[in-house]
């Protein structure tokens, strides 16, 4: 009878699966990103957080494979990207659909249930493209006390 491994026992399991489910290659860097990315659950995170995590954890990845590992999750679907403005780009675990609230003070996107907003009176899209999703971000700050 063959020893069968099972998840406990092999900790990059769940990473190389998810990776290989979107016909990605598992290899080292991604497998380490892919579990700090999605071992504690839904998150949203940017590129400099991300590598900021790995190199505290003694990881040795540079900044540029981060960015490139996080476009390439995204194009593959593990990921969706969040722009909050044109210097801040954010990814996000959760990639069903949802909308945000961004903290300007404290620089955190928070999650709203997709059904929590309506958005209506959409424009049609120009001949030969469709609307392929629609992302509410709604800034947030802290009420003035008065």
């Amino acid at each position: 009878m063959a020893f069968q491994f099972d998840s406990f026992d092999r900790p990059f399991a769940a990473a190389i699966d998810r990776l290989r489910s979107v016909s990605l290659r598992p290899t080292r860097q991604r497998l380490v990103i892919c579990r700090q990315l999605f071992d504690a659950g839904d998150r949203h995170v940017t590129a400099e957080t991300l590598h900021a995590e790995l190199v505290g954890q003694r990881l040795r990845v540079s900044l540029a494979t981060v960015y490139n590992t996080l476009h390439q999750f995204t194009k593959a679907g593990l990921l969706r990207e969040v722009v909050v403005d044109g210097a801040k780009t954010y990814f996000d675990t959760n990639i069903s659909a949802h909308h945000h609230f961004f903290d300007i003070e404290r620089g955190d996107l928070i999650d709203i249930p997709g059904e929590g907003i309506a958005v209506n009176g959409l424009p049609t899209a120009p001949d030969g493209l469709e609307i392929d999703r629609v992302d509410v971000v709604i800034r947030i700050r802290r009420a003035a006390r008065g």
